[in-house]
Order: structure tokens, then C-alpha cells, then sequence
């Protein structure tokens, strides 16, 4: 959420900050969600599956430099405790079936919240609802969380956080950064 948008003459992007999906998992999701048999909503491509750490909304292409300088001044992380996604869950006010994780890694919440800090001075709103790690698997969906044949874990084990832009349904990531530390 951002609270200085753009002037009515600039450019603007949407963007968000997450952890990338490599193919493999992206195959792996794909054929755990086929397995559940929904009949409601519209699926996210498995080019699109990530994992959201901060939605930053609209911004101004002026904006774009000190994004990147701000992020790139986040701290990598030690170490990482695996992230496993391993709930399936309906959100029902962004109508989304998502993969959370049950017990998200503390050091993974403490360094969302680094990463929050870094943005606020430019002028971007932190959502008020805690941080919680989700992957979105389907879109418009309105239905009850559905029975799975196979409980899901998937880990994740990312090595670095990226800035997309999220364009006519597909996703471009603009810059990535070291998750973890070189020894990690």
C-alpha cells in the first residue's frame, strides 16, 4: 500500500516483493492443486506462483531508484529454518486459496518486518494485519477449503528476494537480493 501515488502524468508500475518459486516447485504445486478437483475460482499459473513478503502497490517509475536502493540495504539473513507450506486455507475477503505455513520461521518474520522498515521512509503503508507467508494457488474462489488427498508440505528454501511487477496478469521480476548470507 503506498501513500504517495504517482502524479497524474507518470508512469506507474505494480509491484510487490517475494520469494521466487524455482520450476520444480512450480510442477510440484501444480500437481497437488490438480489433485484437489476445483470446480471454483481461476487457477494462478505455475509461472506466477511466489511466495508475497510485501505488496507494494502502485508506484511511480521516479520511484523505482530508491525502491531498489532501499531494498538492496536490507540485511541477508544467517540462516533460514526451512518454510514449509503445509495449510491449505480460503481467504475469504481476497476470495484466494492460499498455502500458509503453520509455523512460519521467526527469522523469516523478523526480517519481513526489516524490509517493511526500509520501505515506510518512502512512503509505503504496511498492511495491519500480521505477516503471514502465503503462496496464492487459485483467484476468485468461493468455495469451502477443499479436502486434500495429499496434506500438503512443500519447503521452501529460497536464497533470495525479488521486486516484481505485476503486468497484465503476468509477473517480471525487476531485481533480486541475497535471502541468506553467503555462508547460509
Amino acid at each position: 500500500m503506498n501513500s504517495n501515488e504517482p502524479g497524474p502524468n507518470e508512469p506507474f508500475k505494480r509491484l510487490f516483493f517475494a520469494l521466487p518459486c524455482t520450476p520444480a516447485q512450480g510442477k510440484a504445486l501444480s500437481r497437488w492443486r490438480a489433485d484437489l478437483r476445483l470446480r471454483s475460482g481461476r487457477p494462478v499459473p505455475a509461472e506466477n506462483f511466489h511466495l508475497t513478503l510485501m505488496f507494494l502497490g502502485t508506484a511511480g517509475v521516479t520511484q523505482l531508484p530508491s525502491i531498489l536502493e532501499a531494498a538492496a540495504r536490507v540485511r541477508p539473513l544467517e540462516c533460514l529454518a526451512p518454510l514449509v507450506l503445509d495449510r491449505l486455507e480460503v481467504w475469504r475477503r481476497s476470495q484466494a486459496l492460499v498455502l500458509t505455513a503453520e509455523h512460519p520461521p521467526a527469522a523469516l518474520l523478523r526480517w519481513v518486518y526489516g524490509l517493511q522498515e526500509a520501505m515506510a521512509p518512502l512512503g509505503f503503508m504496511v498492511d495491519p494485519r500480521e505477516f503471514r507467508p502465503h503462496l496464492t494457488l487459485m483467484r476468485d474462489f468461493r468455495s469451502e477449503v477443499p479436502e486434500a488427498m495429499q496434506a500438503p508440505e512443500f519447503r521452501w528454501n529460497a536464497r533470495e528476494f525479488v521486486l516484481y511487477e505485476s503486468y497484465k496478469g503476468r509477473y517480471q521480476a525487476l531485481a533480486q537480493w541475497p535471502l541468506l548470507t553467503q555462508a547460509g
